[in-house]
């Protein structure tokens, strides 16, 4: 069996052994998103405003480190290639900001919060990018990329699952203080498969050889950015996606708990949710073979447009239904991130076409830092409306707020869902294209190799005597 390239298809233990790394990092962003805002907000006191505030500033951070990271991971290769040397690199950095964020040996305030989240989203950005850029050089197949990061994928979903069942394990204790001790437990989660991931992936996963990119000037680099109709479009899609997923994240636990008073029943509905996720994904594999990634993604979109609303269905205190409602909104969650990921390989090779440089870092940068503001935006709009409305996390609220909270937490992320699908369904770049793409890198690298050995012994090569011009 090959891929449509002629290469071997990646083997099961390789793509194992490469997504692995994805279940640490997915243990640390879903706390981030769901259970760190609201513990800091609530337990330590620090007020909604106040924490959704520090959250969207330092998510804000990255829009100078995404860019920065991603570029240096792009320029700077070591014997052991151009990414894993950064992925370890992140590992300490990662070490200390959980600790610090998960488990505060001191009394908190805005100023320890900000600090340590700066220092936090800095390991995290170039863990992620370097991991997200090193699947994207694996393979140049069209559809064995999506492949890749399916895998990547399933691996954030059970670092999710197997991170979730900590809470549940931990209310069955009984602890004097819930909220931190299963926030800790988390962080320690982190702690320990963090380092053994990363040992397993660098040490039995190569990188595949990439060619050094060529010198293009800064104006013309920019230019190519800028005009790039296929990057614009998977941006756009990423960002508002972000901003979608913010909001429902942030304010989960504040809907399970005091909208639909589902109590400890709140973890098991995510746990659904996330199993249903990674059941699925190679169905959502099947689908974009079928339909093309980005028409697959745009479907996505679409059906979590129509199916959102159903949460307005479900009645107080009613888990059975609750867990009904987000299993089947978990059947394509993982759809649009490995999708957005494995579309942006396609975009990097199209630059690579355009100008020459080999920049699959900074444009994974930039995808991270997209869905990066999105969150942050969401995290400070959803608070803040939050306030506005009266709600009270863990509080006495009015039938009139808790219907306004649902409300902000269904409508946006119906009419962001559908903008997406808008937006990917004019997406340029299809297999055929790609494949185009793809011939002409291969043709490139086929007479930069005749070029360098007609150097070396003084003989013109088969492309330079046949006056075959360089693409």
């Amino acid at each position: 069996m090959t891929t449509q390239t002629g290469r071997k298809p990646l083997t099961r233990w390789t793509l194992f052994a490469f997504a692995l790394p994805a279940a640490p990092i997915s243990a640390m962003g879903l706390p981030l998103a769901v259970h760190l805002p609201p513990f800091y907000a609530g337990s330590l006191g620090l007020g909604l405003t106040v924490v959704g505030t520090i959250f969207m500033f330092a998510r804000f951070w990255d829009v100078f480190t995404d860019p920065v990271l991603g570029i240096v991971s792009d320029k700077y290769e070591t014997r052991w290639g151009r990414r894993r040397h950064w992925i370890v690199i992140s590992v300490p950095i990662m070490l200390l900001s959980v600790f610090m964020i998960f488990m505060p040996p001191v009394a908190v305030t805005p100023l320890y919060l900000v600090g340590w989240l700066f220092v936090l989203y800095v390991g995290w950005t170039l863990l992620t990018i370097s991991h997200m850029s090193w699947g994207a050089e694996l393979t140049p197949d069209y559809h064995e990329r999506s492949r890749v990061q399916g895998a990547r994928e399933i691996a954030l979903i059970l670092g999710m699952v197997f991170v979730l069942t900590l809470p549940i394990l931990i209310e069955m204790t009984g602890p004097e203080d819930v909220a931190a001790a299963r926030v800790a437990s988390m962080g320690w989660f982190v702690l320990i498969l963090l380092p053994i991931a990363v040992f397993l992936a660098v040490r039995f996963v190569p990188e595949r050889p990439t060619p050094r990119p060529q010198h293009v000037p800064m104006k013309e680099a920019i230019a190519a950015l800028v005009q790039s109709k296929p990057l614009q479009n998977v941006l756009a899609a990423d960002l508002i996606s972000g901003i979608s997923g913010g909001l429902v994240a942030s304010m989960f636990l504040f809907l399970a708990e005091d909208a639909l008073q589902l109590g400890k029943y709140s973890s098991l509905m995510l746990l659904g949710y996330f199993i249903s996720g990674v059941s699925f994904i190679p169905v959502m594999l099947w689908l974009s073979r079928k339909f093309g990634k980005h028409r697959t993604a745009a479907y996505s979109a679409l059906f979590n447009a129509a199916s959102v609303p159903l949460i307005l269905l479900v009645p107080v205190g009613n888990a059975p239904v609750a867990l009904a409602v987000w299993i089947l909104l978990g059947v394509n969650m993982a759809a649009g991130p490995f999708l957005f990921r494995s579309i942006m390989a396609d975009v990097a090779d199209h630059d690579t076409v355009r100008t020459g440089q080999q920049r699959t870092g900074l444009f994974y940068s930039m995808l991270t830092m997209t869905n990066k503001i999105g969150v942050a935006v969401a995290i400070f709009g959803g608070y803040t409306m939050l306030d506005m409305i009266g709600f009270t996390p863990r509080g006495e609220n009015a039938p009139e707020v808790l219907d306004a909270l649902r409300a902000v937490y269904v409508w946006p992320a119906c009419i962001i869902s559908a903008a997406v699908a808008g937006i990917l369904w004019f997406y340029p770049i299809d297999e055929k294209k790609q494949r185009e793409n793809r011939e002409i890198l291969e043709q490139r690298g086929i007479e930069a190799a005749a070029t360098a050995i007609a150097a070396r012994t003084g003989h013109p090569s088969d492309a330079q005597s046949s006056g075959v011009p360089a693409d």
